[in-house]
């Protein structure tokens, strides 16, 4: 059985931002899974029968052991309705919807489910999408009005916390402060793309698509994740294709064309297209391009405008080296007519910016002395889960990588897990390997209470230097495990964030399909189930769950907020722990006194830290506020403000220079497997998180003025700073210690 502890979708679960992202604009990878299946040829599964195998498997197999009674019955009820793809922010459903619901399904919903009868799923989507039918043609009307936004007052920004609005009158009014809100917001966009009041219209005519494209296959999915979420947050049903795509994103590899798409206004647009894949290496197909049909081979073609973009992708998906003909739209074209073909041949695409990667740095110090240091950044704990494809080891990158880091006479070395969200618990324990003498890394607990030890075995180990790993409260799961362990065995120096994430749970996934009636139709493709079996433990007996890793050194950071985590998350487990197992403690020490009393000193003098405390403290003001004005001349007073402080940041950037002067060479996977001698120099200082979700008015902002430039990474900086301290302290207690011999 294969165990893994990666989030049901960090960004999704863990603040509302990501999650409007996610709801409004979907973003998926052109050809993320395995061959067509032909419709004739395809039965859909039994939903029913589904849906009583993801219950007697959460009942028999889950951590808690909870049953589906009454009172899991109306957490159930509780979650769907708040659910990402219903009500989540309590605005369409009013008080009578939910006093309906709770009356009829409350405490018997888990009836329904043994039954295999999901009426109540559908009979509540049903309502919400009669509100939001409603709700979007009342919202048209608002946005058509004249405001003169003058009003003191202001509309409450989440409202997942608030009470359902009583009767359609007060959702009337909450809608008109939201409409008018939005409307102001984009009155005061300086660089609009189109009137205010069609940018509004557009939108709700986005939202109103995306509910009416939710078929009967997406409302079992919804659900049967809801009952899984009512468990805890991180089990999760995963229908056919959203099995394939975690696949993929735990392979770093798919089948297609290579290319990222966004729906907008009906289309599938192209975001970008993947280096190295089949799409990039034709060159006809071009970012912001439209797809309007797709053809199977010599088949004809079929209309996909208005198509809900997982569907385009299924039709784009297929086996390497067939072909796939898609009519495009180009994106600097307006008439239809303009449309053009293009024949693309499947093959493997390797989505390498998931993949581990390093730098070469020599920094140089205040004495003017340079320190080389290695620097592993790992975005995810990756491996091939369910088989299948090339192999793919974090394990044996990052082994890779450190060989020829080591080839480069590194003095020090950073793992640079910020943002990494977990992945394979195996790779996190052979990870952990390549640091520590052999012994134990992590405990798990299963349901029975009994305590499992995993170990590494291999006494060699692959880096025995000063090390530091950094993390924010985004590093989650796999991440934990690797830090917690060399922490406790006092091998490394944890820098960032107060904690991480705080996600001390491990899942496994089950083919939903194996435990239907043999005879069931379309038991292949009844999707699979991400369920919480264990509760992992540190070395030393605490667990990671809401507590998360402690950093040894913390790192003021704009990540560092308590709405990041398991906290905030429902439905949570809570933290315990068991008794210790011993180990033998690293030799080398860690100084973590004086790393502390070094790096705070530098931190008290760093301006850039004092604009991440400044930052910061806004963000807390506004999140207790909970508000934003409608007021135009209290919104253009907030606005100026923000432009005043970020114009003078940018001065004041360019009069001191840069904090960090260290010439980099940067590291790849490709330079390895093609035995590169001279690596590439690059910028220190450069974007490095590119984001799949796509901003037409940044995106106008770019081409009207240009790329912007890169801000510093503090966290980074000061990162360095402490390897460097900890490298001249490693050094100083050998030399001592030889002398004294």
């Amino acid at each position: 059985m294969t165990k893994f502890d990666f989030p049901s979708d960090l960004c999704k679960v863990s603040h509302v931002p990501m999650r409007k992202i996610f709801a409004i604009g979907l973003v998926a990878i052109l050809a993320a899974g395995l061959s067509l299946r032909p419709a004739e040829a395809a039965a859909s599964p039994d939903s029913g029968q589904v849906a009583l195998a993801v219950a007697r498997w959460l009942e028999q197999g889950h951590y808690s052991r909870q049953k589906l009674d009454n009172a899991m019955s109306e957490k159930l009820l509780t979650t769907y309705l708040e659910s990402i793809t219903l009500d989540y922010n309590r605005m369409y459903f009013i008080q009578a919807d939910v006093d309906e619901f709770q009356k009829k399904f409350g405490d018997n919903l888990g009836e329904y489910i043994f039954r295999g009868d999901l009426s109540p799923a559908h009979e509540i989507y049903a309502r919400f999408r009669q509100r939001v039918e409603d709700r979007v043609a009342s919202n048209k009307k608002l946005a058509q009005k004249k405001y003169d936004f003058a009003r003191n007052e202001s509309v409450q920004v989440n409202r997942q916390k608030a009470s359902w609005p009583k009767d359609i009158a007060e959702a009337d009014k909450l809608w008109k402060d939201r409409v008018e809100a939005e409307l102001l917001q984009e009155h005061l966009n300086e660089f609009p793309l189109r009137p205010p009041e069609q940018t509004v219209t557009k939108r709700y005519d986005q939202a109103l698509r995306n509910v009416r494209e939710t078929d009967s296959d997406d409302v079992v999915s919804a659900f049967l994740t809801a009952l899984a979420q009512a468990y805890d947050p991180h089990s999760e049903y995963m229908s056919k294709e959203e099995s394939d795509n975690f696949d993929i994103t735990m392979k770093l590899s798919l089948v297609g064309v290579g290319a990222v798409l966004r729906s907008d206004d009906g289309y599938a647009r192209v975001m970008e297209l993947v280096p190295g894949g089949p799409a990039d290496l034709d060159g006809r197909l071009k970012e912001n391009d439209r797809i309007a049909a797709v053809a199977q081979g010599s088949g004809e073609f079929e209309d996909v405008v208005d198509m809900k973009l997982d569907k385009v992708v299924e039709k784009i998906r297929g086996k390497k080296g067939s072909l796939v003909r898609l009519q495009v739209l180009p994106g600097d074209a307006v008439d239809p007519s303009k449309s053009q073909i293009i024949e693309i041949t499947r093959d493997v695409v390797k989505l390498k910016e998931s993949e581990a990667k390093a730098e070469v740095l020599d920094v140089e110090g205040a004495d003017g002395q340079k320190t080389r240091i290695g620097w592993i950044t790992l975005p995810l704990f990756y491996a091939n889960m369910n088989g299948g494809g090339p192999a793919k080891s974090t394990t044996e990158d990052i082994a890779a990588l450190l060989g020829r880091l080591k080839q480069e006479d590194i003095q020090g070395l950073v793992i640079d897990l910020r943002k990494d969200g977990g992945g394979s618990l195996e790779e996190a324990i052979n990870l952990t390997g390549l640091f520590i003498p052999k012994g134990p890394v992590v405990q798990a607990k299963g349901p029975d209470g009994k305590i499992t030890v995993a170990s590494d075995t291999n006494p060699e180990i692959a880096y025995p230097g000063p090390m530091v790993v950094v993390m924010n409260r985004l590093s989650a799961s796999a991440s934990e495990i690797f830090a917690a362990a060399l922490q406790d065995y006092g091998r490394a120096v944890i820098v960032g964030d107060e904690r991480s994430f705080g996600k001390g749970t491990v899942q496994t996934v089950l083919d939903i399909g194996k435990v239907m009636p043999f005879f069931s139709l379309g038991a292949a493709d009844a999707g699979r189930l991400k369920m919480t079996i264990q509760k992992f433990y540190r070395v030393l007996g605490g667990s990671t769950q809401l507590k998360g890793v402690e950093s040894d050194v913390v790192l003021p950071s704009r990540t560092d907020n308590v709405e990041i985590g398991e906290g905030s998350l429902k439905n949570r487990l809570e933290y315990d722990e068991v008794a210790p197992v011993k180990i033998t403690p690293f030799a080398s020490p860690l100084f973590l006194d004086e790393l502390r009393a070094h790096s705070q000193a530098r931190i008290a003098a760093d301006p850039e830290f004092l604009y991440i405390s400044e930052d910061m403290k806004r963000l807390r003001e506004r999140l207790e506020t909970n508000a934003v004005s409608i007021n135009e001349k209290d919104r253009r007073k907030e606005l100026a403000d923000d432009k005043a402080r970020k114009e003078l940041r940018k001065k004041e950037r360019a009069e001191r220079g840069p904090l960090v002067h260290a010439q980099v060479w940067q590291l790849t996977l490709d330079d390895i497997r093609s035995k590169r001698e001279k690596l590439e120099t690059v910028a220190y200082e450069r974007e490095r998180d590119k984001l799949h979700f796509y901003d037409p008015e940044e995106a106008a902002a770019e081409k009207r003025e240009g790329p912007k430039p890169p801000e510093p990474d503090p966290v980074r900086n000061e990162t360095l700073r402490i390897i460097e301290d900890l490298v001249a302290l490693t050094r100083q207690n050998k030399t001592a210690s030889t002398l004294a011999n």
